[in-house]
């Protein structure tokens, strides 16, 4: 890798044109597409499972998002912050919520209001933490600070530190034999079901709670980095409000079953996936919000402070991408239990990537690579070893070289020196049009192709909406760059 680019410098008109087309960007722009970049990415997320899973969304929202809202930028300042806004968007994904969207709709709790309430309430907090720290980060890339990668390293060790202090504040006590749980507790448990037989899941949102609260404080108050502040608020709202309305869909089909056994519903409710339509509107809604949040502060988003501070030296960005992919294929596909033990949290899984890319800016440029290759080892793994769809040796070639040889390309291509330092929109725009496609493909195979002049399955709905965003991010992307 390479740590010399430094971001291109335009002269005082250049810049006022740059900051006046940014700030042209109708409120509608981001909203829409972030939208459909966050349902397609979001729904295409539940098929691939929590941290590496919502990269996606991280990936595709921060992209459609910073070339909309940040076009002036230079392409080196404009990865860095899509890389941190993938990275964050994953740290949510350590915390359990199956039960707790199933205290909304579980058949032995449809008519407990009590039961509703309370889990929409822990969908609230759970969602908008998820979505807050990829807000916070986001916001951090585009903000102008300059953060160094030594005070990355303090502020994710930090981060750590806020999030088992919460833990044991919020998640504590948890010994299931003794039917003690912690006072404030959101998934299932003996008070909506005294005599079931139930396996109460660990909770750890006190502690994102704790760290999420301490990132944004450490931005504001010590940083005075008002976007990367106000971004994380923004993120957290949209989570809040998307994973509650995207389970009122699901919780509305278990509470009024008889509604779906007459008429037309007949025919359409076995083709409906509710749980994935619940998914996809959640991130629909929060990708709206986040690209709300950004177009109303759009003002604040400036290239980074031209400061030099010291960059990782090349061979140790090499090192840690290898370290970095040798973990996360180690902690995804095998079973080795010290692996396992710590890597499989959110906030160490970013701890690496995060610093890195505050070292070398090289490093952003493989954030799809990092990003695609779980997800394309899950679905060589589904299609070919699973449900046996594909002959193994073109099932690697197809479900995995492949899509990851197209993601090496992408990042060898975003590294050139002309790209990091021309417009955002030279670099971004090719790499969110790959990307979109790269996910939809993977996806669409996992979901075993439901072409729509087929045969159809509760897979074919969701599988036409995801091609109605992938088209629309496309438009985007094209449209954008020229």
């Amino acid at each position: 890798m390479t740590n010399s680019i430094q971001p291109a410098r335009t002269s005082g008109g250049e810049s006022a044109a740059a900051s006046s087309h940014a700030i042209g960007t109708t409120f509608w722009q981001p909203m829409f597409f972030g939208a459909l970049a966050g349902g397609m990415a979001w729904g295409i997320r539940g098929q691939y499972g929590h941290e590496t899973g919502a990269m996606i969304a991280g990936l595709l929202v921060s992209a459609t998002l910073v070339l909309l809202c940040g076009s002036h930028l230079s392409g080196a300042d404009a990865l860095r912050a899509v890389a941190w806004g993938t990275i964050a968007m994953g740290f949510g994904g350590s915390m359990t919520y199956g039960q707790t969207v199933g205290l909304t709709h579980d058949a032995e709790l449809v008519g407990n209001r009590q039961a509703l309430i309370w889990g929409m309430l822990g969908l609230a907090i759970k969602g908008g933490l998820w979505i807050g720290f990829g807000g916070a980060f986001l916001g951090m890339g585009l903000g102008g600070k300059r953060y160094r990668y030594l005070e990355m390293l303090v502020v994710m060790i930090g981060l750590l530190g806020l999030c088992w202090a919460g833990i044991q504040a919020f998640n504590e006590p948890f010994d299931p034999g003794q039917r003690r749980l912690p006072r404030v507790y959101f998934s299932d448990d003996w008070r909506w079901e005294p005599g079931a037989t139930l396996k109460p899941r660990r909770e750890v949102w006190g502690g994102m709670l704790a760290a999420w609260i301490g990132l944004l404080l450490y931005a504001r108050f010590r940083r005075q980095d008002t976007l990367g502040f106000r971004l994380g608020l923004w993120g957290f709202l949209g989570g809040a409000l998307g994973f509650p309305m995207g389970q009122c869909l699901q919780a509305f089909h278990a509470w009024n079953l008889d509604l779906f056994r007459s008429g037309l519903w007949i025919r359409l409710d076995p083709l409906i996936n509710w749980w994935n339509w619940m998914e996809t509107t959640f991130g629909a809604v929060m990708g709206g919000f986040l690209g709300l949040g950004l177009w109303l502060n759009r003002h604040r988003i400036r290239p980074t402070e031209p400061s030099k501070p010291p960059t990782l030296p090349s061979w140790v960005g090499w090192g840690l991408l290898a370290i970095h992919l040798t973990l996360l294929v180690l902690e995804q596909f095998f079973s080795v239990d010290w692996v396992n033990r710590f890597y499989d949290f959110g906030l160490i899984l970013g701890l690496i990537p995060i610093v890195a890319v505050a070292g070398d800016r090289a490093w952003a440029c493989w954030i799809l690579p990092v990003t695609v290759l779980p997800i394309a080892g899950k679905t060589l793994r589904a299609v070919v070893y699973q449900q046996h769809a594909i002959v193994p040796w073109l099932g690697w070639a197809v479900y995995l070289v492949v899509p990851l040889g197209g993601a090496v390309a992408m990042a060898l291509w975003l590294q050139r020196k002309g790209l990091l330092m021309a417009s955002a929109r030279v670099s971004l725009g090719p790499l969110l049009l790959v990307a979109t496609w790269l996910f939809f493909g993977l996806n669409y195979a996992f979901f075993g192709f439901p072409w729509p002049w087929g045969e159809w399955t509760a897979r074919t709905p969701n599988g036409l909406a995801f091609t109605a965003c992938a088209l629309g991010l496309s438009f985007l992307a094209v449209r954008v760059r020229r």
